[in-house]
């Protein structure tokens, strides 16, 4: 009897199981990520911006997340305010989703295309000037107004070239001046 007690005290404290044992990694080495981006192509780690591939990326995912956003928020607004009387409350809920889900993907799309043309445009006028300044994102935003309108005709293409090169302006603005008066 003595023995069976004494086995079972001699499982308990048993060595616990470890699986990096046959490891011969210091344990440290095993979670040590490199923290520099990593770029498929050399030439594009010499250079102190986005590629054009994280470009594209950014400015379309921020242009359909930020759409989405506020065309749920103006899709729902017209939901609440196209309620009925008589309406129960399940039905007012189905009509404010219904309109947010539908203004808010079109309103994504839109601008998501948009973010889309732009970063393909400030890539290809990077490329072809071979530097990298501020004219670029200027250059970009006149294209992607006037090709976002270029089907409407030339005047309206002009109209929105304008627009978007003024836009890209101003960000352009906004964003120096963030960078000299705001401390970070």
């Amino acid at each position: 009897m003595a023995d069976s007690s004494r086995s079972s005290n001699d499982e308990r404290k048993g060595r616990l199981y470890n699986p990096y044992h046959d490891l011969h990694v210091p344990m440290q080495n095993l979670y040590n990520l490199p923290t520099a981006p990593e770029h498929l192509f050399i030439e594009e780690a010499s250079k102190p911006h986005r590629s054009w591939g994280e470009n594209l990326q950014y400015y379309t995912g921020c242009g359909y997340l930020s759409g989405a956003i506020v065309g749920g928020t103006k899709g729902s607004i017209e939901g609440l305010k196209a309620a009925e009387a008589g309406d129960t409350l399940k039905l007012r809920i189905n009509r404010v989703l219904n309109s947010g889900g539908s203004v808010g993907r079109r309103y994504g799309n839109t601008v998501g295309i948009l973010g889309l043309i732009f970063a393909g445009l400030e890539s290809g006028v990077i490329q072809l000037r071979g530097q990298d300044d501020l004219l670029n994102t200027v250059v970009a935003g006149l294209g992607t107004g006037a090709l976002y309108k270029a089907a409407a005709g030339p005047r309206s293409a002009a109209i929105a070239g304008a627009i978007g090169g003024i836009a890209a302006a101003a960000a352009v603005a906004g964003k120096q001046a963030v960078k000299r008066y705001v401390p970070i």
